[in-house]
């Protein structure tokens, strides 16, 4: 099954020749009639017997597999560029008409980065880190573009965007989310539909038939719109999660570390977009 976040679009670890994503590891004890319990090798590609002796092949001395610190590490590295970016983008683009236009054109370069990405067969360190500094030249320009106004938005923005990926990772670790195949098709049914409906208010707004933003207005329905697209991140995140686990539990390749830490990028950035719309919202009203 494909991963999710909100490109839609990338693919699960080792798409040719390994984990998948959102296969459930095989456990001791499952009841009788489970057809996995004759062959506990069946849903991990990475756990073939030995063809000899009929067990689990021993651990390598040295091993190219994915593990946790390689995610933390390649996560760090692509999240630190967004930031360098975006600190870069604030100190040296003023809020001006010329830099409205940089930015656009850096989240147009990211947009289309990501999505090059998306489609290789192979994650890309360059094309990955090359998405991360110009998404953080794009959110640089608007988050002081949201200061300016509402002074103080983005660092709101940021405790948000940290309070609600704390929260999902200490649910998902809770076991309070189960992050299965039928969960996943649902959530990501409720994201698709979210984005066409955004995509058609989007063409209302630009037609002139909705004013004021329509369903993204800076009044109580946009504030309405703008937690349903939060939880969204959040789902997204449990997915990743999930991708994440079961990479390491599967022995996907070290590579592959860097689309976990392109995925937890994108999902956070669309979580800080959305915080910030949220916080400047609730700062109109006040």
């Amino acid at each position: 099954m494909r991963s999710s976040n909100p490109v839609f679009s990338r693919r699960g670890f080792s798409r040719d020749n390994g984990y998948a994503g959102f296969n459930t590891a095989p456990q001791a004890g499952y009841a009788q009639g489970n057809p996995y319990a004759q062959n506990p090798y069946a849903q991990n590609p990475y756990a073939q017997p030995d063809a000899q002796y009929g067990a689990p092949p021993q651990a390598p001395a040295t091993t190219d597999r994915m593990t946790m610190d390689d995610v933390v590490v390649r996560s760090a590295l692509t999240l630190g560029t967004v930031a360098v970016g975006a600190v870069l983008a604030w100190a040296l683009l003023p809020v001006s008409g010329t830099s409205y236009g940089l930015a656009v054109g850096a989240a147009l370069i990211a947009f289309v980065l990501a999505m090059v990405q998306s489609f290789k067969r192979t994650p890309s360190p360059a094309l990955i880190l090359g998405y991360a500094a110009f998404e953080g030249v794009f959110l640089g320009v608007f988050s002081e573009m949201f200061n300016s106004r509402w002074s103080g938005a983005p660092f709101q923005a940021v405790l948000g965007t940290m309070a609600v990926s704390g929260a999902t990772l200490l649910v998902y670790k809770a076991g309070w989310i189960r992050v299965t195949a039928r969960y996943a098709r649902i959530g990501i049914a409720i994201a698709i539909a979210f984005m066409v409906v955004m995509a058609i208010n989007l063409l209302l707004v630009a037609f002139g038939v909705a004013e004021d933003g329509g369903l993204r207005s800076f009044g109580p329905l946009g504030a309405l719109v703008g937690i349903i697209a939060i939880l969204l991140g959040a789902f997204f995140l449990t997915l990743d999660f999930k991708q994440i686990e079961d990479g390491i539990a599967y022995g996907a390749p070290r590579n592959e570390s860097w689309l976990a830490a392109f995925g937890l990028t994108m999902t956070l950035v669309w979580i800080y977009v959305e915080m910030l719309r949220l916080v400047a919202i609730f700062s109109s009203n006040d």
